[in-house]
């Protein structure tokens, strides 16, 4: 993505926000609506071994919103083993295509920088008694 939008890495119990990036083409309030019901999407696809949703759990590292309103999501799963690797992605690609106004979805799986349980929100701490 080419220096279009951001929106906050998930790596503490604050909302991630968007932000305008120089020169983009999607007008303010309409990137923040569509980055809170991108995070809204996220928030609806669960890790099944783990009673809490991946955008909590800190499993979603980046996404980035171009011009044409194609998100491009950089994600990580608890462990490199995880049983549901394969199917997550499709799983958070479909959550966040069905967002009125998003166009592609892509997204890349990564384990580096690997995921621990500090990523996790505190509400997520707080719903698996991890507190």
């Amino acid at each position: 993505m080419d220096d279009i939008a951001v929106i906050g890495e998930a790596k503490d119990d604050t909302a991630a926000t968007a932000v305008e990036a120089p020169g983009s083409a999607i007008p303010a309030e309409e990137l923040e609506r569509l980055s809170g019901d991108i995070v809204a999407a996220l928030k609806t696809v669960y890790d099944p071994e783990i009673p809490a949703d991946i955008y909590e759990l800190g499993l979603i590292y980046k996404i980035d919103i171009d011009d044409d309103r194609n998100v491009a999501i950089e994600m990580t799963l608890t462990a490199p083993g995880c049983p549901v690797a394969g199917e997550m992605p499709g799983w958070v690609e479909n959550a966040v295509g069905a967002v009125a106004g998003v166009g592609r979805v892509d997204v890349t799986m990564t384990f580096d920088p690997p995921w621990s349980q500090d990523r996790m929100s505190d509400e997520a701490r707080v719903a698996l008694d991890w507190y």
